[in-house]
């Protein structure tokens, strides 16, 4: 079997969005899957013909997307802009060859021209295409001679045979009249190139297959495999748009997402391998493959990609945990201490099961990262100020004081002995301790509670009520 190369060829004209990540996505994991045996290859194609929206940040912002979601590529990034002279020479070939023309047709001749051809539902020709004489001493455009009759079939791995009948497609334009190559001409140049054997992108490409297949065919050039993915809808079915959340790669992580989490979405929006949900990417080089690719458009489901990325945060180390956390943590405790670290550290099951991504964290952890002392007010307050609270945070600062084993265990069995001694429900002892602790901020039980903040802080909070 002939080597398989695929790549990835975005427009640097903004960010990675997840449609363009999943593209990239399924394309790596295609080349990465026969790496082993067939030394597949992954090559990135930055397609920058367009210098006036080119931008160099965005480039950089999709090299670095790929790079967080942990797609690599085989040698350097390639410029199809670097590569012009080569798609003016094909062109220029193919007109060699008389499977190309010179044409004048421009400006609003060639409007009205078009505009017949709409309205008597023809196919646009060019007076020029199979013109004899004379020809203008100006600038013209050079055009395929398509094929005026018959079927071209797209064999798609994903979609099956597509047919578009000749009569439907004109012939495209491949230089402009400023010598500049279209996008039809430098993306098949560049495919064969490259030596791509299968190209895996949107099913919006579908009629650009068709009429790529026919350039293919004028330049005696084999034909890559085609596989066009479905695109991605939002939740209510319409197309993707930012109020979906077609946000860059980037956004999601600054949302806090995890970038195991987004590729494991990513890879099963659209794509199956039975009922598994969970597939790291070393499972999925072993799996995936084009016929788990179905036929209708995926939607996106946010509360689905919380839950994935739940599973990921809570597969991450302690440290780990709190080493990615802590850019979001900063941003509201820019100053936070080696003590509060050590607090977080020992809190990671609780603000593993409060937050759905890293930037929920800070507010699990407001009960750790407020300053004392804090001022009780409202409803926080009322624990407080009931009959006999304050002699409670006295006993309790007492006995507390006095524990050398500082364990959740014996902490919550020691709180359990002064309701029992006072012959009340644990809940009269644990309001206004929890209240004291944590100023009325979400936190785990009163024994992981105390555990976590530690000694020291623990009893100076209580002592900050009481005194």
């Amino acid at each position: 079997m002939n080597q398989i190369v695929t790549r990835f060829a975005p427009s640097p004209t903004g960010y990675l969005h997840i449609g363009g990540a999943r593209t990239a996505l399924f394309n790596w994991l295609y080349a990465r899957r026969t790496s082993v045996t067939k030394q597949g290859k992954f090559l990135l194609r930055i397609e920058d013909t367009d210098r006036a929206r080119h931008n160099e940040e965005a480039v950089n912002a999709i090299l670095d997307g790929l790079s967080w979601l942990g797609i690599d590529w085989d040698g350097d990034p390639i410029s199809q802009f670097s590569r012009s002279e080569r798609h003016v020479a094909v062109a220029h070939q193919l007109l060699d060859a008389g499977h190309a023309y010179r044409c004048w047709l421009a400006g609003e001749q060639l409007a009205a021209a078009k505009k017949q051809a709409r309205d008597n539902q023809t196919r646009f020709e060019s007076p020029w295409r199979d013109h004899m004489g004379k020809t203008p001493n100006e600038p013209y455009v050079i055009r395929l001679k398509a094929p005026q009759s018959g079927e071209i079939v797209v064999s798609d791995l994903v979609q099956d045979d597509v047919r578009f009948s000749s009569v439907s497609l004109d012939d495209m334009v491949l230089l402009r009249s400023d010598c500049t190559p279209t996008y039809m001409l430098a993306v098949v140049v560049d495919d064969h190139d490259m030596a791509i054997s299968h190209i895996i992108r949107g099913d919006d490409h579908l009629i650009n297959a068709a009429r790529q297949q026919q350039l293919y065919k004028a330049l005696g050039w084999p034909t890559p495999a085609f596989a066009h993915i479905p695109l991605i809808h939002g939740a209510d079915g319409a197309k993707l748009s930012k109020r979906h959340g077609d946000l860059g790669v980037d956004a999601y992580r600054d949302l806090g997402y995890l970038p195991e989490a987004l590729s494991n979405y990513l890879l099963r929006l659209g794509w199956s391998h039975g009922d598994d949900e969970i597939i790291p990417l070393l499972q999925a080089k072993q799996w995936f493959d084009l016929k788990g690719i179905g036929k209708a458009p995926s939607r996106l489901d946010t509360d689905k990609l919380d839950s994935v990325n739940v599973h990921y945060m809570r597969q991450l180390g302690d440290d780990a945990f709190i080493e990615l956390s802590m850019p979001f943590i900063k941003q509201d405790a820019p100053n936070i201490s080696k003590p509060q670290t050590e607090q977080l550290l020992r809190a990671t099951t609780f603000l593993k099961q409060r937050a759905k991504n890293l930037a929920e964290v800070p507010s699990a952890a407001a009960f750790i990262l407020i300053s004392r002392p804090f001022e009780l007010s409202g409803k926080t307050s009322k624990p407080i100020r009931r009959d006999g609270a304050t002699e409670i945070l006295r006993e309790a600062h007492e006995l507390l004081a006095a524990v050398s084993d500082w364990t959740e265990d014996k902490l919550e069995k020691l709180l359990q002995s002064i309701a029992d001694e006072k012959g009340v429900s644990f809940g009269q002892i644990g309001q206004p301790l929890r209240a004291a602790l944590t100023a009325g901020n979400p936190a785990p039980s009163l024994g992981q509670t105390l555990f976590v903040l530690g000694k020291i802080e623990a009893l100076a909070r209580l002592g900050d009520q009481i005194s």
